[in-house]
């Protein structure tokens, strides 16, 4: 009976990844719960499981007497010095009592097997969030299982996680029993459990994406310095190398586009620029106005804004849908961006609308014109 208890100690211990320690120690608080049914609050008892050899020790503390009027909580001297002959009168001693001589009954052993569901549970709910609370942050694997309520839900090994529909990509609907990559965005445990919050739409989903593909942006070789994203459209990211024999942007597009087009195939064809970091806000700026080229631009310092100019034909590439690229490179750079096309640029130097222009951006930019 006792190495059966421990069997199932062992077997518990490994299905759910709880240390043994912690269901011993919800099994006593599960049997002290059901003794308490029993015998009531007096006297104070203590329960012991062996851990080895599966054995239940039941003790109760009970005071020294010279006379015993009440066995339940008190034991004669003579008694008590055959379990430890150093005590004497008025001491306290724990006294064994026998678990076969306790019939729990039926609602005791009912407690017992509701306090040991429910301490389980808990220690299994502490054990999945322990496990993940420090891979927030990281992508993970995972299998969908259900969808709920505008929520998709992800078999994460013994865990579950959430990934909301809006934080899904636009062109993509997940089905039952797919496999998918999702980023970790949050961890935090609720009554009703560990909350384990994925998602495909954030920036950093890419970010870590180039990390597990780019093997130089694992080593610490190039570095993402940053990123901004608009999901399902573009991601752009600036990279800079901490290795002067490595270029960083060729480091991440590969030999022939293959490593970033493992990237876009994951992002469901997202369009990806990447671009050299600098700290000259004349070099960066263009660079992260791609595929647009541009022609000249101009900085006003104090205000952290810049106008570009660019071709008539580039007008549109430059600005990008629904000014998705000058948004994205506004983001990207920490400088507004303001586009305007050349022969819009001519007529504002040649003195045409300079009355709304000459105190303002344009005055202050055209002094910094430079061509690229």
């Amino acid at each position: 009976m006792n190495r059966e208890l421990i069997h199932i100690i062992e077997h518990m211990s490994k299905e759910r990844g709880i240390p043994k320690e912690s269901i011993i120690s919800t099994l006593e608080s599960a049997l002290m719960s059901a003794v308490r049914k029993k015998v009531g609050l007096n006297p104070e008892i203590a329960i012991k499981i062996d851990p080895e050899k599966g054995g239940i020790l039941i003790t109760a503390l009970k005071k020294i007497v010279k006379n015993v009027s009440n066995p339940g909580e008190e034991i004669s001297l003579k008694d008590a010095k055959i379990i430890d002959p150093s005590k004497e009168i008025d001491d306290v001693i724990e006294t064994p009592m026998a678990f076969n001589n306790f019939d729990f009954g039926r609602i005791a052993a009912q407690t017992a097997k509701q306090v040991l569901f429910q301490r389980v549970r808990e220690a299994e709910k502490e054990a999945i969030f322990d496990e993940f609370k420090d891979k927030a942050g990281q992508i993970v694997n995972g299998v969908i299982i259900r969808k709920e309520k505008g929520n998709y839900y992800v078999a994460l090994g013994r865990a579950e996680g959430t990934l909301p529909q809006k934080s899904t990509l636009p062109s993509e609907t997940l089905k039952r029993g797919e496999t998918i990559r999702a980023y970790i965005e949050e961890v935090k445990i609720k009554n009703s459990g560990p909350v384990i919050l994925l998602s495909r739409t954030h920036p950093q989903f890419v970010a870590e994406l180039f990390k597990m593909e780019i093997p130089e942006i694992y080593d610490g070789l190039v570095q993402i310095k940053d990123i901004v994203r608009e999901a399902g459209d573009r991601t752009k990211l600036s990279v800079i190398s901490n290795n002067p024999m490595i270029d960083p942007v060729g480091a991440c597009v590969g030999m022939k586009g293959t490593r970033v087009q493992s990237i876009v195939r994951e992002l469901k064809g997202e369009r990806i620029d990447i671009i050299p970091w600098t700290d000259d806000p004349r070099v960066l700026i263009p660079k992260a106005l791609s595929p647009a080229h541009v022609e000249s631009i101009g900085l006003d310092e104090e205000g952290k804004s810049a106008m570009v100019v660019v071709s008539d034909q580039q007008l549109s590439i430059a600005i990008g849908k629904k000014g998705q690229n000058v948004r994205l490179a506004s983001q990207l750079t920490g400088w507004e961006i303001e586009i305007i096309g050349e022969s819009e640029y001519e007529k504002m130097r040649t003195g045409q609308g300079a009355a709304e222009e000459d105190t303002g951006l344009l005055k202050e930019h055209a002094s910094g014109d430079e061509k690229k």
